[in-house]
């Protein structure tokens, strides 16, 4: 949502920021958000936390409905419009254009901050781990599975919308925590991957709502909510 103006840097210069970034998430907001700090790691690959989390996971996965299947197909991409229904009739597509960037802004960074975690874990997916059992997934995803971007992306997002709409914070929150559990569903997660996302997402959120940058925008996100519709601007 805000635009970010950095010097000019030399080539080496450069390749010394892109070297670096790997370490923490950077973002328009959160700069430097560790999620390694905050979250244990997964349980160690064949031990006997990690074998009754996969068992766990195949429990759900094999016994999923048809439809519970075409959900996590449907729902693989995140955004605004995944908690419309949840949001209610004050959501319509298109028609708050600071929202919408906020809540981009706001899946985007979180997204970057799981993948930290994923990329310090290297934790195996159900399909990548045990082929044998998880033959089907619904989404095919074969990057680290710990902690679940979905779950944290969700929180993040739901706890952000909740202070936007605060008379339907109870079915967006929900809402969030049926994103995550349908990583579960589909053969995409297991459920320590969800825990640790919604961990991530709700410390995320926190931050956000810290910030004095986010919270100025979004008070005028608040504000665009609130105006009857013939008050509507363009930004």
């Amino acid at each position: 949502m805000k635009i970010i103006r950095f010097p000019i840097l030399s080539a080496l210069a450069l390749a010394l920021v892109f070297a670096v970034a790997p370490l923490c998430a950077a973002g328009p907001y959160l700069h430097g958000f560790d999620p390694v700090s905050l979250l244990p790691p997964p349980p160690l690959p064949h031990g006997p936390e990690d074998v009754a989390d996969r068992d766990s996971a195949f429990r759900v996965y094999s016994t999923r409905t048809p439809e519970e299947a075409a959900r996590a197909k449907r729902e693989h991409r995140i955004s605004l419009a995944t908690f419309a229904a949840a949001i209610g009739p004050a959501y319509s597509a298109g028609a708050y254009p600071k929202l919408e960037a906020l809540c981009k802004d706001v899946e985007l960074e979180c997204r970057g901050v799981a993948d930290v975690g994923k990329a310090k874990w290297k934790r195996l997916r159900p399909a990548v781990a045990d082929p044998v059992r998880f033959t089907d997934p619904s989404d095919p995803e074969t990057s680290f599975s710990y902690p679940s971007s979905h779950a944290t992306r969700a929180t993040g997002l739901a706890l952000v919308l909740a202070e936007i709409f605060p008379a339907r914070r109870a079915e967006i929150l929900q809402k969030g925590r049926d994103i995550g559990w349908v990583r579960v569903e589909a053969g995409s997660h297991t459920p320590l991957d969800i825990y640790a996302g919604r961990v991530l997402g709700q410390a995320l959120a926190q931050a956000f709502l810290r910030d004095p940058e986010f919270q100025s925008d979004l008070a005028a996100v608040k504000a665009e909510v609130a105006a009857p519709p013939h008050l509507w601007v363009s930004p």
